[in-house]
């Protein structure tokens, strides 16, 4: 079957999902992390710079790896952008954090699953609820918008009142860009995709602290809850630490699913520097939630791990590699977001129009894209201009030949070659997966 361009339709219902919001008193709640992002402005010549001077190795990046000295984000960095994957990694030196700082031209933003992706709703419109580590100013600043409530002493207040005076949580983004050309011992390499890496000088993400306060608001408050977004953990390498918030947070689903068991939970995967970690993640929490997201890179590491390869240009290597981690796992539907094309394989989600889901999100990502900012309806509106990506159609159009036992809904998206920004797109896409949840 052909595919039918709703993305039009489903942009013109946004208005009457803020007012059901704002008349129902339901929340969309987004947790866990926060953090204050030094995104660095691309220079191809000053990044070779740094490659002659540094790199003593082949490039190669595992992991775990941290990076200690600029050698070591020589190797690691240059590995990235010849693969065109996008990564974590940590940096232990305050050195490597000033030397990048002083040959690279930055600009803040704000850093976090929860944070953007509350972000990219409130810029729509839609009133929100999260649950922040970073709470400095400047951080609450970026996320000032009517309806962006916090918990503080047993009840919502508005973000700004939540504010603490305490010092940003830094973050250093690397955007890169395909085509680009990198030379590595005297050899020319293009980068095959624009990705983004994401460089932590940060210890309080290694623990993801959670206010006791925010857990035993919405102990009270279940029946308020529309959707729960569960993210930010992918900084934490010590498992026994996850052990701990795992405690934590299976005491309050649990507490949650009795007093309302219809709401969406959501867990959003990432680029886990301990893949123990991840797994441990998906596993304790998959009987608790409906969906957990997930992109192509993350979805072929983690199935890697289990001996399976996934081809990304195949989509029943992509459908069969889905189906293995949601058996591994335990997990009861995926939602998968790519360049090209979203997908949502699993359960059957009764009265939810999932179709809308990842259409907005793939619009929502989109206009991120294009712009550099969380897109109002009228910004996403200029992005129904782009084309829609022909292998997203294609990929459509083979959907629907296959015969599956599980529900399969895909997306193409709305394509763009180049992006102006690669900084929080998943994000926002998730984001915009939570406006079909009421």
């Amino acid at each position: 079957m052909a595919y039918q361009d709703k993305y039009e339709t489903y942009l013109d219902q946004i208005a009457a999902d803020i007012e059901w919001c704002r008349n129902s008193g339901r929340s969309h709640v987004f947790g866990y992390t926060s953090n204050y992002d030094v995104v660095f402005q691309w220079d191809i010549d000053v990044y070779n710079q740094i490659l002659k001077e540094f790199l003593k190795e082949e490039p190669a990046a595992r992991a775990g790896d941290t990076i200690d000295t600029m050698e070591d984000f020589a190797r690691i960095s240059s590995y990235c952008l010849m693969k065109g994957i996008g990564a974590n990694f940590d940096i232990t030196s305050l050195e490597v954090c000033e030397y990048l700082q002083s040959h690279f031209r930055s600009e803040p933003a704000l850093g976090g699953t929860c944070a953007q992706g509350a972000a990219a709703l409130a810029a729509l419109g839609f009133p929100m609820a999260v649950q922040l580590t970073d709470k400095c100013r400047e951080v609450c600043r970026m996320m000032d918008a009517p309806g962006m409530e916090v918990v503080k002493e047993g009840r919502l207040v508005p973000i700004m009142e939540g504010a603490s005076g305490e010092a940003p949580v830094y973050h250093m983004i690397l955007q890169f860009s395909k085509d680009d050309r990198i030379l590595i011992h005297g050899k020319e390499y293009a980068i095959p995709l624009s990705n983004r890496l994401i460089l932590f000088y940060d210890r309080i993400h290694k623990t993801v602290p959670i206010d006791p306060g925010f857990f035993d608001y919405w102990n009270g408050h279940a029946a308020d809850i529309s959707s729960y977004l569960v993210s930010g953990f992918d900084a934490v390498i010590d498992t026994a630490v996850m052990e701990e918030r795992l405690g934590q947070i299976v005491s309050h689903f649990e507490i949650m699913r009795k007093k309302n068991p219809d709401f969406i939970a959501y867990l959003e995967g990432a680029y886990y520097m301990n893949p123990e970690v991840k797994e441990m993640l998906f596993k304790r929490l998959a009987p608790y939630v409906n969906i957990v997201g997930t992109n192509e890179e993350e979805l072929v590491a983690q199935n890697e791990v289990q001996g399976l390869t996934t081809d990304i240009t195949d989509l029943e290597s992509v459908l069969r590699g889905i189906g293995a981690l949601m058996f591994h796992c335990g997990i009861r539907g995926v939602v998968l977001h790519t360049k090209d094309y979203s997908l949502y394989y699993g359960e059957e989600l009764t009265g939810i129009d999932i179709e809308k889901g990842l259409t907005m999100g793939n619009l929502m990502s989109g206009t991120r894209a294009r712009t550099g900012k969380y897109g109002t309806v009228e910004e996403c509106r200029e992005s129904l201009k782009l084309s829609l990506s022909p292998i997203g159609l294609e990929f459509h159009e083979r959907l629907g030949k296959l015969k599956l036992d599980r529900q399969a809904v895909l997306v193409p998206s709305r394509y763009l070659e180049h992006p102006k920004y690669t900084i929080g797109l998943g994000d926002t896409f998730v984001s915009g997966v939570h406006t079909c949840f009421r």
